[in-house]
């Protein structure tokens, strides 16, 4: 069994206690000692990325349609936080203003976000939880998942990269805080997002089990396994067998502690989690964190 500290990354924030992908979860989780922080993005009508899981705005806003067809003004106006019932309350904090990344479009997004002031939760941009990571004050990885399909296409990547060049995350420096792991379910967007950042490390999310996947083998482009916990206890040997052949495993969602014994047990080096937190305390008792 593996000895090394663990990473654990905070799936959409602290999103157990705040609503998911609201700055208010991500910073929470930031205060929690989350290593790292998972999100999904999605390209805006008007070609903002924005932190969102699902293609239509009905569970997670007061809005209605796919986010795909709106603009970044009109999702600014929705409320993405009193749907959600957490131990905090309601809804997450309002936004705030960021140091980071003050040119072109998404410096606009930073605008529209700071206007809502403390009102509902609003919309938060990919930009947004850049400057969140950069003013933490310590080292923070990001996990960030383009969604596909997705009418956009190829746009999606090609949007991150160039955010992440303007940041200066493509190829970091041996001291940089902020590192960028970038994951998806699309095998062509991990190979995509390879050419267009070939030192970027990429995931590979796993939900079902193939043939190619069973013996351990990934698709090209890809540096990191990532099993959901549910395909890990029903065939536990696949994360043995990713990490025979080199890769590291980070598996999602682990939120219990019957799957954190079994995800320890299986070596895995990043655990992706709603409970942050739970998780970091967990971590620390058994001396891995």
């Amino acid at each position: 069994m593996r000895s090394d500290p663990v990473l654990v990354f905070a799936h959409r924030g602290s999103s157990r206690a705040q609503p998911e992908h609201t700055l208010g979860a991500y910073l929470q989780a930031i205060e929690e000692g989350a290593d790292g922080l998972e999100c999904d993005v999605r390209l805006t009508r008007d070609g903002h990325l924005v932190c969102l899981h699902d293609r239509r705005l009905e569970r997670t806003s007061n809005g209605r349609g796919t986010v795909s067809a709106h603009t970044l003004a009109e999702l600014s106006e929705l409320d993405f936080g009193s749907w959600h019932r957490g131990p905090t309350g309601p809804r997450g904090p309002g936004g705030g203003s960021g140091s980071h990344g003050d040119s072109g479009l998404d410096r606009g997004a930073d605008l529209i976000y700071e206007r809502v002031g403390d009102g509902p939760a609003r919309v938060l941009t990919l930009d947004r939880l850049f400057n969140a990571a950069f003013d933490a004050g310590r080292p923070i990885r990001l996990l960030i998942e383009t969604k596909h399909p997705t009418r956009y296409g190829a746009a999606v990547e090609h949007r991150l990269a160039a955010m992440l060049h303007r940041y200066g995350l493509l190829d970091p420096a041996p001291d940089a805080r902020v590192r960028v792991t970038m994951m998806s379910f699309s095998a062509l967007a991990v190979r995509r997002m390879r050419r267009l950042a070939p030192r970027l490390p990429t995931v590979m999310l796993i939900e079902l089990l193939q043939p190619l996947l069973y013996r351990g083998r990934l698709p090209f482009g890809v540096t990191i396994g990532g099993p959901g916990i549910a395909l890990l206890r029903a065939r536990p040997e696949l994360a043995l067998r990713l990490r025979a052949r080199g890769y590291p495993v980070y598996v999602w969602t682990v939120n219990e502690p019957d799957d954190l014994d079994l995800v320890l047990r299986l070596g895995v080096a990043g655990i992706i989690t709603d409970r942050p937190g739970y998780l970091r305390r967990r971590l620390g008792e058994l001396g891995r964190a």
